[in-house]
C-alpha cells in the first residue's frame, strides 16, 4: 500500500481546545488519555514527537464556570491562568503511568522574533527530546494580548515545527479536514490533497467550527502554509478520530494532505514571512503586483498607490494588490507616512523631490517574501 510520505523522524502535534473540551465545560479527561496513551505509542515506533495543545482556557472556563469562551481579554487570561496546571497535570498523569515526563514550554511571539529567545527556545526544546521528555508547549496565555485571539495555537506549531526542521505537522481539531465548501452544508466535500495552497478559494472555505476554540480552517491553511514552505508536511485531521495519531504518522490517506515543498525558504525569509506581526499594509498597482509576482524585483515608490495600519521603518508590512489579495510581506525601509509622500513616484523624482534619504526601494528584494 503507497503512502503520502516517509515516516518522519520529528513531528509536531497540534490539539485544539474544542476536541479538549467534554460536554460539562471542562476538560474532557477521556479524550487526553486517548491523546496521551497515541503520543506514547508514537514514541515507542521511533518518532519524536512535541505536543503543542490548546485547552488551557477552556479548561479554566469548567472550573471557572463559564459558560462561553470569554471576549474580553482579562478574563481570557484568568481562565487560561486557571486552567494551564490541570491542563498539564491532565497530560502528566497519563505520561507518568507510561513511564514518560511531559515538559511544559510557554511560548509568545516574542520567541519566534527576537533571536536570542528563539535560540534558546530550540535548544531547550531540542535537549528535552534528547533527554526523553515529551515537550507540552502552549501559548503564555495568561500574560499575552494578542496571541490570545491569534488562531489557537496552529500559528504556533506551524512555528515550532519549522524551528525544529520537522518533517510534519499534525493539526488535530473536530473537523475531518478541508472542504470544498462549509463542511456543515450538503454536498461538501473532504479535500484529500493540496500540492498549492496558494490554488485554494479561500472565499469558500468556511467555519471557525466550535466557539470553544479561536482557530479556524483558514487559521489552519495559514499553519499549513508555514510547515510546507519549511519542507514540512502538513495533515489536518480529526482529533476525536480513534487512533488518528498512528494513521496520519503512516502517510494513511486520513484528513487533509499539505504536500510539504521540495526545498526549505530560508530562514531569514521564513522570519519576515511568517514570525513577524504585521503592522500594515502597502496597496500596489497591477504592474508591480505582476512585476513582484514573476520577476524576484524590489517594491519602489512608482508602484504604491496607498498604505494604512501603522507601522515604522523596520516594521512587516503585507503588499496587497488592487484586488486587495495579499501578495507579499516584506520589511519597510520607511514608516507609513513617507510611504504615503512617496506613492506613485520613481525613486529618482522622490529623492529629487523630497531629499537623498528618499532614493531607496520601498521594500528591498532581500526583505520579501512573494506568494507564488
Amino acid at each position: 500500500m503507497s503512502t503520502r510520505f516517509d515516516r518522519p523522524r520529528l513531528a509536531v502535534v497540534k490539539v485544539g481546545s474544542s476536541s479538549l473540551r467534554g460536554a460539562d465545560g471542562r476538560l474532557d479527561r477521556q479524550q487526553v488519555v486517548n491523546l496521551a496513551d497515541q503520543l506514547v505509542g508514537v514514541r515507542r515506533s521511533g518518532v519524536q514527537v512535541v505536543l503543542v495543545s490548546s485547552g488551557a482556557v477552556a479548561a479554566g472556563m469548567g472550573l471557572l464556570g463559564l459558560e462561553r469562551r470569554p471576549v474580553d481579554l482579562p478574563t481570557l487570561q484568568a481562565a487560561a491562568a486557571v486552567g494551564q496546571s490541570e491542563l498539564i497535570q491532565a497530560y502528566q498523569r497519563v505520561l507518568h503511568g507510561h513511564g514518560l515526563t511531559g515538559a511544559q514550554i510557554l511560548l509568545s511571539q516574542d520567541d519566534f522574533v527576537r533571536r536570542g529567545r528563539y535560540l534558546n527556545a530550540r535548544t531547550s526544546i531540542q535537549r528535552l527530546l534528547e533527554l526523553g521528555a515529551l515537550p507540552i508547549i502552549n501559548e503564555n496565555d495568561a500574560i499575552a494580548t494578542e496571541e490570545l485571539a491569534y488562531g489557537d495555537n496552529d500559528h504556533l506549531a506551524a512555528l515550532v515545527a519549522s524551528m525544529l526542521d520537522a518533517d510534519l505537522l499534525a493539526l488535530l481539531s473536530d473537523v475531518e479536514g478541508l472542504f470544498d465548501a462549509d463542511p456543515r452544508l450538503p454536498g461538501a466535500k473532504l479535500i484529500p490533497r493540496v500540492d498549492d495552497i496558494e490554488t485554494l478559494d479561500l472565499a469558500s472555505i468556511g467555519g471557525v467550527g466550535s466557539y470553544v476554540g479561536s482557530g479556524g480552517m483558514r487559521t489552519k491553511i495559514g499553519s499549513a502554509r508555514v510547515a510546507v514552505a519549511s519542507a514540512t508536511h502538513a495533515v489536518v485531521a480529526n482529533a476525536r478520530r480513534p487512533e488518528v495519531l498512528a494513521e496520519v504518522l503512516d502517510g494513511q490517506d486520513v484528513g487533509t494532505w499539505f504536500v510539504a515543498q521540495p526545498r526549505r525558504l530560508e530562514a531569514r525569509r521564513l522570519w519576515i514571512g511568517f514570525a513577524l506581526a504585521v503592522h500594515g499594509r502597502i496597496h500596489v498597482d497591477a504592474g508591480a503586483a505582476h512585476a513582484l509576482r514573476t520577476r524576484g524585483v524590489s517594491l519602489l515608490g512608482v508602484g504604491v498607490t496607498l498604505a494604512d495600519g501603522s507601522f515604522t521603518a523596520g516594521d512587516a508590512v503585507e503588499v496587497v494588490d488592487p484586488d486587495g489579495r495579499t501578495i507579499a510581506r516584506g520589511l519597510s525601509n520607511y514608516d507609513i507616512a513617507d510611504v504615503v509622500r512617496i506613492a506613485g513616484r520613481s525613486t529618482a523624482v522622490a529623492a529629487a523631490d523630497l531629499g537623498p534619504s528618499f532614493a531607496r526601494e520601498v521594500i528591498h528584494r532581500d526583505d520579501l517574501v512573494v506568494r507564488t
